[in-house]
């Protein structure tokens, strides 16, 4: 069999295995048990309000984190002792505590002593900060990645630092961390999800609103994998693409 054929072929066996799966499991859901899907039904309000909530929440952080990530970068790069190990520690710190401990330490600890009742704002700062600290480390290895010859040229044409960065480096660096960027987004709406604990009333929050006021525990997180699904699934593509197109062109 030609090559081209064997992989359409195997395409189209890949689709019919998962849509085979797909189908038996909503066969094991639907109709093998009852369940009060007309209880869930008149919530849908509520879960439409988290699902806003929840697109809120991770656009606002995923900007705020990009730019505590670039700053990060920066000063993890920096010829300052005190820049650089600040931004080592934040990241180290960051990346080696759990999301979690770090949104109860920040809403009932700092924001308490630094008289912050804003649950939704504290709720997008730690969150902000926890994924900037891995947005560092994306930019930090896109700039590593420059070659010291297109640093050598720039100093030949005399250009000073911050030119440098801001025609030379950034716009590469760019390109490169693209990507993961968008993986990095993706990933942030799921961690999202751990804002519910601090009381913060977005997409995870309201299914278990939904659980407690019906006991269908199934019929309310279904709703809530779906609606991750449908905004997660778009952005791993776009991923996917982003890569396959950069290392063509690279």
């Amino acid at each position: 069999m030609p090559q081209p054929l064997f992989k359409q072929f195997l395409f189209y066996a890949q689709c019919f295995v998962l849509a085979g799966l797909l189908g038996f499991f909503c066969y094991l859901v639907f109709y093998t048990q009852v369940y009060e899907w007309a209880n869930v039904w008149e919530y849908r309000q509520l879960f439409l309000k988290g699902w806003l909530v929840t697109i809120c929440l991770s656009a606002i952080s995923l900007l705020l984190s990009v730019i505590f990530g670039t700053i990060a970068a920066v000063c993890k790069g920096s010829k300052y002792p005190l820049l650089r190990y600040s931004a080592i520690s934040y990241i180290e710190f960051i990346r080696g505590t759990p999301l979690l401990v770090q949104i109860l330490v920040f809403y009932y600890v700092i924001a308490y002593a630094l008289d912050l009742e804003n649950r939704y704002v504290a709720g997008v700062l730690t969150l902000s900060l926890f994924s900037g600290a891995y947005i560092a480390e994306m930019i930090r290895a896109g700039i590593e990645s420059i070659s010291s010859t297109q640093l050598e040229s720039a100093r030949a044409i005399c250009l000073n630092r911050w030119q440098t960065f801001r025609f030379i480096i950034f716009p590469q660096a760019f390109r490169l961390t693209l990507p993961p960027l968008a993986g990095q987004f993706a990933s942030i709406i799921k961690d999202s999800s751990l804002l519910s604990i601090i009381g913060i009333n977005e997409f995870t929050n309201s299914a278990q609103q939904v659980n407690s006021a019906t006991y269908s525990t199934l019929e309310s997180f279904i709703p809530l994998a779906a609606g991750y699904l449908l905004l997660t699934l778009p952005i791993s593509l776009l991923s996917k693409k982003l890569e396959q197109r950069f290392r063509y062109e690279t």
